[in-house]
């Protein structure tokens, strides 16, 4: 039996008044919940502080209407009867489950034909055939589990009035200057994602930093606001900020990446247990439990997929709860299903009452619409800005309409480029070219792409730039004590002093006890042990030659681990220049605590082959064979290796370049080595100060003085004594090489610090 159009009529009305009314109870609950009075962290006790955008209205009232839920516990059943009535136009009466979703469809306001079926550009948006929701499997965090969960946060309004930036290049012998960004307006508010979209270079990342308060330069204009305020410290803890690369330990598990973020920057009001707790939340959220276990990786270690990656990387900022989260490019490098749970991941968390900002490259269909506002950008130019849905509408009215069906995504990529082979050439730009005259406007018989490029810009100033910069004028519906703790000038760090080394010190030795426990390590200290033991083996000091094949040993070994610290330690902080920018950009921690945590924690691992080292060849060598002078051997070897190390820091904290570093290192250990005393005993005067700067002096005459004091008062013009001369120069270049390091860290230019 068929029903009859006045069934389908009364159904659809029924559809439309109860998602009519749900709306409206859901309207009603966020301003009951908006109006509510804030907490201690200007947060709504009733909800999330702020109103959701229109779409995100629209999501909730679309999945409280009754075509996306049958009753019975038959969704599934109910979702493929009514794709198959769908596609097969059949309209058999099924059962009432089926009828009512084909009812739920049919208002939706689809006309199908015998060739598909067509539906409005301003529904677009706002009405598809199956929702995300419906999608059974994720293809690589397992089954699919339910939404994102957000907590309520500070709502953060974000405006940007006219924001241009320049660079300027210097060359030999002039400097120029380069646009980057002209005259960006725009705005997003809480509950909505705003998308940031153009071809490569067209200052996509540079807007994205500018809003997320990552470049603060003096070539930078216009006005930013968060919640009418400008940028202060306050927000650096209200701030998520996801790179374009995915800057990640690579040995380091998921949990204990996670679990470290969460450590150090949620506030210090929880205890340790409450941060592991949200960390493991985290992980349930993001689906990462299968891979919790696994290392990161990285270029020559095999961990996580890029897809896992890049999920580890949102939930390092989103552990803190941001009020705002700016993404770069979050689907760069992935499949077309987890860059579509990517999307909805932000698409949920925007739904929580959260600002999102995300540039994106080249999206698809399904994920252009899932954006509420759209920013496109062309030679750092703005072409648009919006609602995504309504971009082709707009292009459309000023002569710019796809001659084939394509993505809108590429559409409008093609057009930032200045492409229009398989777009309409709007009259206006056809007359503009023929009154020019001018072949150059013209390349195959169309426009040429920077005659496109002028005439989108302009027509964007004159259609709509007026219309949108008024709207920013508009005041935020926010309370002033709420948009005073925007602009609060105090920072708020997550542990104090002590908790942070602490913490930073248990990291460095979990990242880092790979490399130095690797086998090529060992068994280059080994061997060169096993060598030298072989080659001095048992060596008679009591001769004159005896002795001064002795000497050669120890100035070997004040060489050996001189050279050997400072090259490991010059690649410390320009490996980690990326990572110690992305977390003081953050405020996870003190320059400090970092500093001294990275210094220290490196200290147990580079002792340990130096014992290993020193029982091979001390024994094999016939050295001194005693328990005192063997251990103060053992200490002043340490104290070498420390100030070495020091020394390495230095130059690569100074110089921030390998290479650079590497050559400076070389010529200066060169250089201590041969003013060591051993291979010259008389140096000129003017550069006799060389030596007192030399590690390996300080060394050397230590090593002498331990191992033939019980021998004779005068060694190779050297007076024997109790050596506190050189334990007092080189605990002085300890301290002094590390002093150096910390003061070029400090004067380093890290983003937003």
């Amino acid at each position: 039996m068929q029903n009859s159009p006045q069934d389908y009529c009364s159904m659809e009305r029924a559809n439309t008044s109860l998602a009519r009314t749900k709306s409206e109870q859901l309207a009603e609950t966020l301003e009951a919940a908006f109006k509510s009075p804030m907490n201690s962290d200007g947060v709504s006790e009733g909800g999330s502080g702020g109103t959701l955008s229109g779409k995100s209205s629209k999501r909730l009232t679309t999945a409280a209407s009754p075509g996306r839920t049958t009753s019975g516990g038959n969704k599934n059943i109910h979702i493929r009867k009514s794709r198959s009535a769908q596609m097969k136009f059949e309209l058999d009466d099924v059962n009432s489950g089926a009828a009512l979703s084909r009812a739920s469809s049919a208002s939706l306001g689809f006309s199908f034909s015998f060739t598909g079926f067509n539906m409005p550009p301003d529904e677009i948006a706002d009405s598809m055939t199956f929702s995300d929701d419906d999608i059974p499997e994720d293809l690589e965090a397992g089954m699919r589990k339910q939404k994102f969960q957000t907590e309520p946060s500070l709502p953060i309004y974000l405006k940007f009035r006219d924001l241009t930036y320049k660079v300027i290049i210097k060359g030999l012998t002039s400097t120029e200057e380069k646009d980057i960004l002209n005259g960006i307006s725009g705005s997003v508010d809480p509950g909505e994602v705003l998308a940031l979209m153009g071809p490569s270079g067209s200052g996509k990342t540079t807007l994205l930093n500018l809003l997320g308060g990552r470049l603060n330069q003096p070539t930078v204009g216009g006005s930013i606001t968060y919640n009418d305020g400008p940028y202060s410290k306050f927000l650096k803890s209200r701030i998520g900020f996801v790179t374009q690369d995915d800057i990640l330990f690579p040995h380091l598990t998921v949990k204990e990446t996670l679990t470290y973020a969460a450590l150090l920057r949620l506030p210090q009001t929880l205890t340790k247990q409450q941060k592991q707790k949200r960390a493991m939340d985290v992980i349930h959220e993001l689906g990462l439990e299968r891979c919790q276990d696994t290392v990161i990786g990285g270029s020559f270690v095999r961990g996580v997929s890029g897809g896992e990656r890049k999920r580890v990387c949102i939930g390092n900022e989103i552990i803190i709860n941001p009020s705002i989260l700016f993404l770069d490019e979050p689907t760069s490098g992935l499949d077309s299903t987890t860059a579509l749970k990517t999307v909805q991941l932000l698409q949920d968390m925007a739904e929580g009452g959260k600002t999102v900002v995300t540039t994106i490259h080249q999206p698809s269909s399904r994920l252009f619409h899932k954006f509420d506002k759209l920013i496109l950008l062309g030679k750092g130019s703005l072409l648009y800005f919006g609602k995504s849905s309504e971009a082709m509408l707009y292009f459309s009215s000023i002569g710019c309409n796809p001659l084939i069906a394509m993505n809108p995504a590429e559409f409008l990529l093609d057009l930032a480029n200045g492409n229009i082979n398989d777009v309409s050439v709007p009259s206006e730009l056809e007359d503009k070219v023929q009154i020019g005259n001018s072949d150059a406007g013209k390349r195959n018989g169309k426009p040429s792409p920077a005659v496109v490029h002028e005439y989108l810009v302009e027509a964007y100033e004159t259609r709509v730039a007026v219309k949108e910069k008024k709207k920013l004028m508009v005041p935020i519906p926010l309370d002033e004590e709420v948009k005073a703790k925007v602009s609060s000038l105090k920072r708020q760090w997550g542990a104090s002093w002590w908790q942070q080394y602490n913490i930073l010190f248990c990291r460095g030795i979990k990242e880092r006890r790979h490399d130095y426990f690797s086998w090529l390590r060992i068994t280059q200290v080994l061997s060169t042990a096993i060598i030298l033991g072989l080659l001095w083996w048992n060596s008679d000091p009591n001769s004159l030659k005896g002795l001064q094949d002795q000497a050669g040993l120890l100035f070997f070994i004040a060489v050996f681990w001189g050279f050997f610290p400072v090259f490991t330690a010059i690649f410390t902080f320009p490996q980690e220049r990326a990572m110690l920018s992305k977390e003081r950009a953050a405020d996870m921690y003190r320059l400090s605590a970092y500093f001294l945590a990275r210094t220290t924690s490196d200290l147990p691992l580079d002792l340990v082959l130096p014992v290993l080292f020193l029982l091979v060849v001390y024994f094999m060598a016939g050295l001194r064979m005693s328990a005192a002078p063997f251990f103060l051997t053992m200490l002043t070897v340490f104290l070498c290796i420390i100030a070495a190390q020091g020394l390495g820091l230095a130059i690569g904290a100074t110089l921030m370049d390998l290479k650079r570093a590497t050559t400076l290192a070389s010529v200066t250990v060169m250089t201590f080595m041969l003013a060591g005393g051993y291979f010259v005993k008389r140096v000129p005067v003017f550069v006799s100060w060389i030596r007192y700067m030399s590690f390996n002096y300080h060394t050397y005459n230590l090593l002498l003085k331990v191992q033939y004091k019980h021998m004779t008062p005068v060694l190779n013009g050297m007076r024997i004594d109790s050596g506190l001369t050189e334990v007092s120069a080189l605990v002085a270049m300890v301290f002094g090489y590390r002093l150096l390091a910390y003061i070029s860290l400090r004067r380093m230019k890290l983003c937003a610090q």
